[in-house]
């Protein structure tokens, strides 16, 4: 329960879970990077204007230098928050959060392109991408444990 709430809250705010378990100097350091990233990026504003369906603007109004950074920084938070919580009980935990990252990174660089004629913008089109980059992560790391385990 304690890798599951420490990975919620960092996916509330990357440097929460860091906090909630005792590691202060990596959750200032989450929180830093956070914020730095998020105002560098415009992202507030990038949100704002996909949740308004404004995706032209969101795209003109986004940094994506600094955006591209905040896929990893995100995710390394939330899987940092949920291994030091105990969440790395099995291996391969790390899997889903870097395919997840990589999937996330693709989806905004190609964020401004439309694909089948839908403009999906540097926020909807991340967040599609995450879902495959998890799933796959979760089939890669099944294939390795199975493997892992039939070598035993």
């Amino acid at each position: 329960m304690r890798a599951t709430e420490s990975l919620l809250w960092s996916i509330a705010l990357p440097g929460f879970g860091q906090l909630l378990n005792r590691k202060y100097i990596k959750g200032i350091l989450f929180i830093i990077l956070e914020f730095t990233i998020n105002v560098q990026a415009n992202f507030n504003v990038i949100i704002k204007h996909s949740f308004q369906g404004d995706i032209e603007q969101a795209i003109n109004s986004c940094n994506y230098s600094w955006l591209m950074f905040y896929p990893c920084v995100y995710l390394f938070a939330a899987w940092d928050a949920f291994r030091d919580a105990g969440g790395r009980q099995s291996p391969y935990t790390f899997l889903p959060f870097v395919f997840a990252a990589y999937f996330v990174t693709v989806g905004l660089i190609f964020s401004d392109q439309p694909i089948f004629h839908i403009l999906f913008g540097p926020v909807w089109l991340p967040i599609l991408a995450l879902i495959p980059g998890v799933l796959i992560g979760f089939i890669i790391r099944t294939i390795l444990i199975r493997i892992h385990n039939s070598l035993d």
